[in-house]
Protein backbone atom coordinates (compact mmCIF):
# COMPACT_ATOMS: atom_id res chain seq x y z
CA UNK A 1 0.00 0.00 0.00
CA UNK A 2 1.51 3.38 -1.35
CA UNK A 3 1.68 6.45 1.45
CA UNK A 4 -0.90 8.63 -0.31
CA UNK A 5 -3.11 5.53 -0.50
CA UNK A 6 -2.48 4.73 3.35
CA UNK A 7 -3.30 8.41 4.36
CA UNK A 8 -6.66 8.42 1.91
CA UNK A 9 -7.80 5.23 4.27
CA UNK A 10 -6.54 6.58 7.69
CA UNK A 11 -8.62 9.94 6.53
CA UNK A 12 -12.06 8.21 5.45
CA UNK A 13 -11.78 5.90 8.81
CA UNK A 14 -11.22 9.72 10.41
CA UNK A 15 -14.26 10.96 8.88
CA UNK A 16 -16.03 8.07 9.47
CA UNK A 17 -15.39 8.33 13.06
CA UNK A 18 -16.19 12.25 13.44
CA UNK A 19 -19.51 11.57 11.50
CA UNK A 20 -20.65 8.74 14.02
CA UNK A 21 -19.33 11.32 16.60
CA UNK A 22 -21.19 13.91 15.75
CA UNK A 23 -24.63 11.96 14.69
CA UNK A 24 -24.08 11.07 18.85
CA UNK A 25 -24.28 14.06 20.13
CA UNK A 26 -27.52 14.85 17.84
CA UNK A 27 -29.03 11.91 18.71
CA UNK A 28 -28.04 12.38 22.41
CA UNK A 29 -27.15 8.25 22.27
CA UNK A 30 -24.03 9.06 24.61
CA UNK A 31 -23.40 4.96 24.23
CA UNK A 32 -22.29 5.62 20.40
CA UNK A 33 -20.42 8.83 22.15
CA UNK A 34 -18.56 6.65 24.23
CA UNK A 35 -17.27 4.57 21.48
CA UNK A 36 -16.21 7.02 18.59
CA UNK A 37 -14.68 10.15 20.89
CA UNK A 38 -12.23 8.62 21.96
CA UNK A 39 -11.59 7.29 18.69
CA UNK A 40 -11.16 10.48 17.05
CA UNK A 41 -7.80 11.78 18.09
CA UNK A 42 -6.78 8.12 17.95
CA UNK A 43 -7.72 8.30 14.14
CA UNK A 44 -6.41 12.15 13.67
CA UNK A 45 -2.97 10.65 15.13
CA UNK A 46 -2.78 7.97 12.69
CA UNK A 47 -3.46 10.29 9.58
CA UNK A 48 -0.41 12.70 10.87
CA UNK A 49 1.86 9.44 11.38
CA UNK A 50 1.20 8.27 7.88
CA UNK A 51 1.84 11.54 6.47
CA UNK A 52 4.86 12.66 7.49
CA UNK A 53 8.67 11.34 7.12
CA UNK A 54 9.67 12.70 10.78
CA UNK A 55 6.67 13.11 13.09
CA UNK A 56 6.60 16.39 15.23
CA UNK A 57 6.76 15.60 19.36
CA UNK A 58 5.49 17.75 20.62
CA UNK A 59 2.23 17.60 17.89
CA UNK A 60 1.64 14.48 18.81
CA UNK A 61 1.61 15.05 22.29
CA UNK A 62 -0.93 17.90 21.99
CA UNK A 63 -3.27 15.55 20.41
CA UNK A 64 -2.25 12.75 23.32
CA UNK A 65 -3.73 15.44 26.02
CA UNK A 66 -6.83 16.52 22.76
CA UNK A 67 -7.76 12.73 23.34
CA UNK A 68 -7.28 12.66 27.76
CA UNK A 69 -9.82 16.02 26.92
CA UNK A 70 -12.27 14.23 24.71
CA UNK A 71 -12.15 11.09 27.31
CA UNK A 72 -12.72 13.38 30.65
CA UNK A 73 -15.71 15.68 29.11
CA UNK A 74 -17.47 12.40 28.61
CA UNK A 75 -18.47 12.91 31.72
CA UNK A 76 -18.67 16.70 32.52
CA UNK A 77 -20.20 16.49 35.75
CA UNK A 78 -17.00 13.90 37.46
CA UNK A 79 -14.03 15.27 35.45
CA UNK A 80 -14.70 18.82 34.03
CA UNK A 81 -11.61 20.39 35.45
CA UNK A 82 -9.45 16.94 34.34
CA UNK A 83 -10.83 18.08 30.92
CA UNK A 84 -9.97 21.64 31.15
CA UNK A 85 -6.47 20.60 32.19
CA UNK A 86 -5.99 18.19 29.30
CA UNK A 87 -7.40 20.88 26.97
CA UNK A 88 -5.12 23.51 28.65
CA UNK A 89 -2.02 21.22 27.51
CA UNK A 90 -2.55 20.69 24.38
CA UNK A 91 -3.04 24.60 23.96
CA UNK A 92 -0.01 25.02 25.55
CA UNK A 93 1.65 22.97 23.28
CA UNK A 94 0.12 24.51 20.01
CA UNK A 95 1.49 27.32 21.18
CA UNK A 96 5.09 26.15 21.86
CA UNK A 97 4.51 24.82 18.53
CA UNK A 98 3.30 27.92 16.60
CA UNK A 99 5.95 29.99 18.53
CA UNK A 100 8.75 27.99 16.97
CA UNK A 101 7.45 29.16 13.42
CA UNK A 102 8.08 32.83 14.36
CA UNK A 103 11.27 34.12 13.02
CA UNK A 104 11.06 37.93 13.20
CA UNK A 105 11.07 40.56 16.16
CA UNK A 106 6.97 40.86 15.89
CA UNK A 107 6.28 42.57 19.37
CA UNK A 108 4.21 45.08 17.44
CA UNK A 109 2.24 42.74 15.65
CA UNK A 110 1.74 40.69 18.49
CA UNK A 111 -0.34 43.56 20.54
CA UNK A 112 -2.31 44.31 17.57
CA UNK A 113 -2.42 40.23 17.10
CA UNK A 114 -3.99 39.79 20.57
CA UNK A 115 -6.79 41.99 20.36
CA UNK A 116 -9.20 40.46 18.84
CA UNK A 117 -8.91 37.67 20.90
CA UNK A 118 -8.78 39.32 24.00
CA UNK A 119 -12.05 41.07 23.33
CA UNK A 120 -13.40 38.28 22.63
CA UNK A 121 -12.47 36.50 25.98
CA UNK A 122 -13.65 39.33 27.92
CA UNK A 123 -16.66 38.99 26.37
CA UNK A 124 -17.62 35.34 27.15
CA UNK A 125 -16.03 36.23 30.85
CA UNK A 126 -18.71 38.98 30.87
CA UNK A 127 -21.20 36.38 30.03
CA UNK A 128 -20.68 33.90 32.46
CA UNK A 129 -18.56 35.79 35.74
CA UNK A 130 -21.76 35.23 38.03
CA UNK A 131 -21.82 31.53 37.24
CA UNK A 132 -18.15 30.83 37.54
CA UNK A 133 -17.94 30.25 41.16
CA UNK A 134 -14.79 28.28 41.92
CA UNK A 135 -14.62 28.22 38.58
CA UNK A 136 -13.11 31.69 38.31
CA UNK A 137 -9.65 31.27 38.09
CA UNK A 138 -9.11 27.62 36.06
CA UNK A 139 -11.52 29.74 33.37
CA UNK A 140 -9.73 32.62 33.34
CA UNK A 141 -6.10 30.60 32.87
CA UNK A 142 -7.59 28.50 30.06
CA UNK A 143 -9.08 31.48 28.62
CA UNK A 144 -5.99 33.50 28.33
CA UNK A 145 -4.08 30.11 27.05
CA UNK A 146 -6.73 30.38 24.33
CA UNK A 147 -6.59 33.79 23.49
CA UNK A 148 -2.29 33.43 23.69
CA UNK A 149 -2.68 30.31 21.04
CA UNK A 150 -5.24 32.79 18.72
CA UNK A 151 -2.80 35.35 19.20
CA UNK A 152 0.45 33.20 17.94
CA UNK A 153 -1.14 31.93 15.07
CA UNK A 154 -2.64 34.91 13.54
CA UNK A 155 1.15 36.70 14.11
CA UNK A 156 2.25 33.43 12.28
CA UNK A 157 -0.21 33.89 9.58
CA UNK A 158 0.64 37.88 9.07
CA UNK A 159 4.70 36.90 9.42
CA UNK A 160 4.08 34.32 6.26
CA UNK A 161 0.58 34.63 5.06
CA UNK A 162 0.90 30.38 2.92
CA UNK A 163 -1.56 27.90 2.84
CA UNK A 164 -0.59 26.00 5.98
CA UNK A 165 0.12 29.03 7.90
CA UNK A 166 -4.22 29.78 6.82
CA UNK A 167 -4.86 26.47 7.99
CA UNK A 168 -3.03 26.57 11.39
CA UNK A 169 -4.77 29.64 12.20
CA UNK A 170 -8.41 28.72 11.08
CA UNK A 171 -7.64 26.21 13.22
CA UNK A 172 -6.68 27.93 16.20
CA UNK A 173 -9.95 30.16 15.37
CA UNK A 174 -12.28 27.27 15.45
CA UNK A 175 -10.95 25.86 18.41
CA UNK A 176 -11.16 28.97 20.57
CA UNK A 177 -15.04 29.05 19.06
CA UNK A 178 -15.64 25.83 20.25
CA UNK A 179 -14.36 26.44 23.44
CA UNK A 180 -16.50 29.67 23.92
CA UNK A 181 -19.66 27.77 23.52
CA UNK A 182 -18.43 24.98 25.68
CA UNK A 183 -18.11 28.18 28.39
CA UNK A 184 -21.16 29.38 27.11
CA UNK A 185 -23.16 26.35 27.49
CA UNK A 186 -21.54 24.84 30.38
CA UNK A 187 -21.97 28.87 32.27
CA UNK A 188 -24.34 30.78 30.71
CA UNK A 189 -26.98 29.16 28.94
CA UNK A 190 -27.17 25.37 27.72
CA UNK A 191 -28.74 24.88 24.38
CA UNK A 192 -28.16 21.35 22.76
CA UNK A 193 -27.54 23.43 19.36
CA UNK A 194 -24.38 24.40 21.62
CA UNK A 195 -23.32 20.65 21.91
CA UNK A 196 -23.49 20.05 18.12
CA UNK A 197 -21.38 23.44 16.90
CA UNK A 198 -18.58 22.08 19.58
CA UNK A 199 -18.20 19.10 18.35
CA UNK A 200 -18.09 19.99 14.71
CA UNK A 201 -15.95 23.37 14.97
CA UNK A 202 -13.32 20.70 17.07
CA UNK A 203 -13.16 17.96 14.87
CA UNK A 204 -12.33 20.70 11.75
CA UNK A 205 -10.29 22.75 14.29
CA UNK A 206 -8.12 19.77 14.80
CA UNK A 207 -8.32 18.61 11.37
CA UNK A 208 -7.09 21.87 9.78
CA UNK A 209 -4.14 22.10 12.85
CA UNK A 210 -3.01 18.48 11.54
CA UNK A 211 -3.56 19.61 8.02
CA UNK A 212 -0.85 22.55 8.86
CA UNK A 213 1.40 20.41 10.61
CA UNK A 214 1.60 17.76 7.42
CA UNK A 215 1.93 20.18 5.21
CA UNK A 216 4.53 22.12 7.58
CA UNK A 217 6.32 18.91 7.51
CA UNK A 218 6.47 18.83 3.85
CA UNK A 219 8.05 21.76 3.70
CA UNK A 220 11.17 20.87 5.91
CA UNK A 221 11.83 17.99 4.04
CA UNK A 222 11.73 19.58 0.79
CA UNK A 223 14.11 22.32 1.58
CA UNK A 224 16.34 19.50 3.14
CA UNK A 225 16.43 17.78 0.28
CA UNK A 226 17.40 21.37 -1.80
CA UNK A 227 20.95 20.84 -2.91
CA UNK A 228 23.89 22.97 -1.57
Amino acid sequence: MSKQTKVTFISILFLLVAAADVYAVISQTKIIEMIFKPLLMTTLVLVYLAAVKKPNFWFVSGLFFSFWGDVFLLDKESFFVFGLASFLLAHIIYIKITIGFLEKDLTIKMVSSALPFVFLFAGVLYLIYENLGDMLVPVIVYGVTIATFGATALLNFRQEKSTPNLWLLLGAILFIASDSLIALNNFYTPKHFFDIAIIILYIISQYFICKAMIAKSDLTWKSQELPG
